[in-house]
């Protein structure tokens, strides 16, 4: 199939111009003005931005969590990206501890293999750092093109490690050219002040948020980026939240350390004031919590120093009837919100609309800062020659509400219910085919492949 996608304002992390984009089968195979090529398919995207399909680096689908499972698993989960003009995603393989990281793998393609309507891959999450699992790192990285390595300073006895184990395991990442990223929080001193609440009969949501305050955030985030800096392994911080945690990282580039940073949508839009709303609060309990108004306004100003490069979203929803788990008890509600649909809209409109970031900012961290550093750039992230044909044809004018009662993630509320936006994803192309159009699906589950990613150099 050939496709011409004319007239449309094609922006990447560099350029905007006026021009067409000319697709054969896969791939993007000429771009220009006034392309002279004949095509099965035309597009006009007049009065429309042309932009590289999204990537969400940070997504939880089918995830097993607190005896339940995130309600989102890898066809309704990557559907919903795709409606909302994320083309692929990577999801977090979590080893279980005493078990082998062949295993856990086995368990997510289980899960995931046939089923994906968008592309994926997955990071691997050490649980259990041993001798066994420090000999399965370079197979990872070299024949499953698992090249992240994702950590928790936090959840002991189910998915921390200790700092002896962070170590090893960077040594053994660095060697086999692979990134250490961290959930980078202090578990121990979380522990503390949630068994102190509950002991006080404090059991509502808004404890969920203060059990995890500011100072569990910024300390482990400097604790890591010294053991990364120690190691020379690159260091990521997935869902930074808050002005301590990124001041850290501030301090990491006073000695010429990268570490890079992710935040999330959700951080960059709600504050720590939804869980004063009683258990309805529940909606927005996820680890980190939401935090202030002044941390909003030092990411959003760290997006554009260059000290965070990726707006992710941790997606990781449950249905209404799974977060009353937690009724009578916050450390009872399971984790997570549900975002993956509306991150590309959200960023645009919050972000480009309202003058907080270029253009070219929007794309370098929802699409191009992504793929360079987890190793799919540039046949993902980027619209060039060559590259895979993912591409959003996007409206900037048009405006819209977000509500459950038309988004396509499999989850009974919205954490943004009645957020009016400018700007809607029109048509999206997903290697060459046009997989979403007119608020419509196109492609089936098994059409989404598992892409394999290339060692990691450190660098953006």
């Amino acid at each position: 199939m050939s496709i011409l996608i004319k007239n449309g304002r094609i922006i990447t992390s560099s350029s905007d111009f006026i021009g067409d984009v000319y697709i054969q089968g896969e791939k993007i195979v000429a771009i220009g003005q006034n392309l002279p090529h004949k095509a099965e398919q035309v597009i006009d995207a007049k009065n429309k931005l042309v932009l590289p399909g999204g990537i969400d680096p940070h997504v939880h689908l089918d995830m097993p969590f607190m005896g339940t499972y995130s309600s989102d698993n890898y066809e309704t989960g990557t559907r919903a990206a795709l409606f909302g003009g994320t083309t692929m995603v990577i999801d977090f393989i979590l080893q279980t501890q005493g078990k082998s990281l062949q295993h856990a793998l086995d368990q997510w393609k289980g899960r995931s293999d046939g089923n994906a309507v968008g592309d994926y891959s997955f990071h691997m999450a050490v649980t259990d750092f041993n001798p066994d699992t420090r000999q399965e790192i370079k197979k990872m990285v070299e024949e499953e093109g698992i090249t992240s390595f994702k950590t928790f300073m936090a959840y002991k006895g189910a998915l921390m490690i200790d700092d002896r184990q962070m170590v090893a395991l960077m040594e053994e990442v660095k060697r086999c050219g692979g990134m250490v990223t961290v959930h980078a929080t202090n578990g121990d001193m979380i522990d503390y002040l949630i068994a102190k609440h509950r002991a006080e009969g404090k059991l509502s949501p808004l404890y969920h948020y203060l059990s995890q305050p500011e100072v569990t955030e910024a300390e482990a985030s400097g604790r890591f980026a010294d053991m990364a800096n120690y190691t020379g392994v690159p260091g990521y911080i997935v869902h930074l939240t808050c002005e301590g945690a990124l001041n850290a990282v501030r301090n990491a580039t006073r000695r010429n350390q990268n570490v890079f940073v992710e935040t999330c949508i959700q951080y960059l839009t709600l504050d720590a004031s939804l869980y004063n709303k009683d258990f309805d609060g529940a909606k927005w309990v996820m680890s980190p919590p939401l935090r202030q108004k002044k941390d909003q306004e030092t990411l959003w100003a760290g997006i554009n120093q260059g000290l965070v490069q990726v707006v992710a979203t941790d997606h990781c929803p449950f249905k209404w009837e799974q977060k009353l788990m937690g009724k009578d008890d916050f450390s009872k509600i399971p984790n997570g919100h549900p975002a993956i649909e509306h991150r590309f809209e959200l960023l645009f409109s919050e972000g480009v609309n309202k003058g907080r970031i270029s253009l070219h900012k929007f794309v370098e961290i929802i699409a191009t800062n992504p793929a360079k550093l987890f190793g799919v750039f540039p046949s993902k992230g980027s619209i060039s020659v060559g590259a895979d044909a993912d591409i959003v044809i996007f409206d900037p004018k048009q405006k819209h509400t977000i509500s459950a009662d038309t988004h396509h993630m499999n989850v009974d509320y919205s954490a943004y219910e009645g957020w009016k936006l400018t700007g809607k994803t029109k048509t999206v192309l997903l290697r060459g085919k046009v997989v979403i159009d007119n608020d419509t699906c196109l492609v089936d589950k098994g059409y989404g492949q598992f892409i394999k990613r290339n060692k990691v150099s450190g660098k953006i």
